[in-house]
């Protein structure tokens, strides 16, 4: 269970909120003590549309919290596709890159990685954050984000990753429509042939209020428990997630019934 941390002033649901210091240190120790066993941190938003952040201030942002963090003994992965962001992560205690891009948006990622040999989660997003809703064009999206996804792992071990050490995130909500995301999500357990451990990311997306309007990200909880419940029962093992208590006391109950 990854505990999502936005220190962003334009993220999607709640950009603004973890700014100051304090406020995301509490709010990370809320989440590990209600169940999270990574706090994910972000330092840029990726949501459509959103505006590219230089290296340097993404750093700025997400530098204070990495150290409390770490200082607090709580496992950190670093939501970031800059590879300067990446090592500065790294080496302040982050233990999983989680990068959007897959690697692609800088070429020195994949040295970083290679590097420090630490998890990637490469996720399935065509272009890039501002022109990717442009881009969902596929012949069979399910087959395409496979395929990418795949590549990626090749990439990755033939420049020296471990595959032990690959996640894998079909990234809904990414470069995909309401029709797409549903079926990815109706078909999640094709990923498992990749080999990799997946993620899954449909904390509050915007393919719920498709389904049943609802405009404030906040209020989509009982959608986003519902594709969670999915996930699981495709075998789906690391979600990221807002909501860490609702999840949990979903999965528990889920778990409970079906074994």
């Amino acid at each position: 269970m990854f505990g999502i941390l936005n220190v962003t002033p334009d993220s999607f649901s709640d950009g603004g909120e973890n700014l100051a210091l304090k406020n995301a240190l509490e709010h990370s120790k809320k989440m590990v003590k209600l169940g999270a066993d990574f706090i994910d941190v972000g330092g840029e938003s990726t949501r459509p549309g959103a505006t590219k952040v230089s290296d340097d201030v993404e750093s700025m942002r997400i530098l204070p919290i990495l150290q409390s963090l770490y200082h607090n003994k709580i496992n950190i992965s670093l939501d970031t596709r800059n590879s300067s962001t990446m090592e500065l992560g790294i080496l302040s205690g982050a233990k999983i890159i989680n990068d959007v891009s897959a690697l692609l948006n800088d070429k020195k990622s994949v040295e970083i990685i290679k590097r420090y040999q630490i998890p990637v989660v490469l996720m399935h997003m065509p272009g890039n954050p501002q022109n990717m809703m442009k881009k969902n064009i596929y012949q069979n999206v399910l087959f395409d984000v496979y395929d990418f996804l795949e590549e990626r792992i090749d990439f990755c071990v033939s420049n020296g990753i471990k595959r032990s050490n690959i996640i894998v995130d079909p990234g809904i909500g990414f470069g995909k429509n309401y029709e797409q995301n549903l079926e990815i999500l109706k078909n999640l357990s094709l990923f498992h042939t990749l080999g990799c451990p997946i993620m899954l990311g449909v904390s509050r997306k915007r393919f719920i209020s498709s389904i049943h309007k609802e405009n404030n990200p906040k209020n989509r909880l009982a959608g986003t428990i519902t594709s969670t419940i999915l996930g699981m029962r495709q075998g789906i093992q690391i979600h990221r997630v807002h909501d860490v208590s609702e999840i949990v006391q979903s999965i528990k109950v889920f778990e409970k019934i079906v074994n």
